[in-house]
């Protein structure tokens, strides 16, 4: 089979290779879809605490080819399927307390262990995660973004008719926007770039607030606005959804008091965090990684909003084209959702 193998920094080799053995409790998945996010970006430019070669891809749909003899599994050979990347020990107290996610093991397909980006994939049946009817495969391959953002949205405790501010409408904070709108929370959306906001719109956004690096923000209008729409108080939960230290900044000094922030946007750099804000205003601040297997979840929020899932898929490349999709992710020259590699196995629009 072919795989593509980032071999080192910014370098992809294609790679024949035999096929993955059967493994008991396995299948084998033919791959026909894969996305890229801002991690696969990283690992690529050998910035992610993970050591190369790897075979990259944690976003992805295919269709079961063969199962393990033994055992019932709920699924036939045919089955369309999206999979749950993460693996985890099941005996470290986060993993024995539910929070598998966490686990102090845990691990990823495509981030720690050789993932989607080849032909054929072996993966314990119980990570295989049906894909409704209906739902076009490319767009399925979407599952795991969606959950993270699911993830997100549920450890925030959001509750109707709240008012939510959600920093960010990239992928992440798009997807927690369209749940947040479906459990009846009002949101509002703040990005740097415009085009991100209309979309943020779409999927369910009363109002947004543009920000302009450099400036304070919100600025007079933007914090009457808000003010208006909050009666005052501010929003009740707040999703970080950028990773950038001023953010989460400003996260805590705009949420109300008693307010939930949770921070599902990564990064390694420091933030400057008010040691007044959070005990006065009592907040509960959280973090949130992954999802706790809530892929079938976020497979069936695509469905419901086909439209906004197809909007979302902003970028096709070929298999053969890998490298390019990476250099158009680094350069930002263009408005990226989430670009989809087209396996040999799929078609590309």
């Amino acid at each position: 089979m072919l795989s593509a193998v980032t071999v080192s920094k910014q370098t992809i080799e294609f790679r024949e290779s035999p096929e993955p053995a059967l493994e008991p409790g396995h299948a084998l998945v033919r791959v026909h879809n894969v996305t890229l996010c801002g991690t696969d970006l990283h690992i690529w430019e050998d910035d992610y605490p993970t050591k190369l070669p790897l075979i990259q891809g944690h976003e992805f749909s295919g269709i079961v080819e063969a199962l393990a003899p033994e055992g019932t599994y709920g699924f036939a050979i045919g089955d369309r399927v999206a999979v749950n990347p993460i693996i985890y020990c099941g005996k470290c107290r986060p993993c024995l307390t539910g929070r598998y996610n966490v686990c102090q093991n845990v691990g990823c397909l495509g981030c720690y262990s050789d993932g989607a980006l080849a032909e054929l994939v072996s993966v314990p049946v119980d990570k295989l995660c049906p894909v409704p009817d209906g739902l076009p495969l490319d767009i399925a391959a979407m599952g795991e973004p969606a959950s993270i953002a699911m993830q997100a949205v549920n450890r925030g405790r959001p509750e109707a008719d709240e008012t939510a501010l959600v920093l960010g409408s990239g992928p992440i904070g798009l997807l927690a926007t369209l749940y947040l709108t479906e459990l009846g929370v009002k949101v509002v959306c703040a990005d740097t770039e415009q085009h991100r906001l209309e979309l943020a719109v779409e999927f369910g956004a009363m109002d947004t607030l543009l920000v302009t690096p450099g400036s304070e923000f919100p600025d007079d209008h933007q914090a009457c606005r808000l003010e208006t729409m909050t009666d005052g108080y501010g929003p009740q939960l707040v999703i970080e959804a950028t990773g950038v230290p001023s953010s989460l900044e400003n996260a805590i000094r705009l949420v109300a008091s008693a307010g939930r922030i949770v921070q599902v946007g990564i990064s390694s750099r420091q933030a400057n965090v008010s040691m007044k804000d959070i005990p006065y205003k009592e907040l509960d601040i959280m973090g949130s990684r992954m999802s706790l297997n809530l892929i079938p979840d976020g497979l069936a929020l695509l469905a419901r909003h086909p439209e906004q899932a197809q909007a979302l898929m902003t970028h096709r490349f070929a298999f053969a084209d890998l490298q390019q999709a990476y250099h158009l992710m680094q350069g930002r020259t263009e408005k990226i959702g989430k670009i989809l590699i087209g396996m040999p196995a799929g078609n590309v629009a």
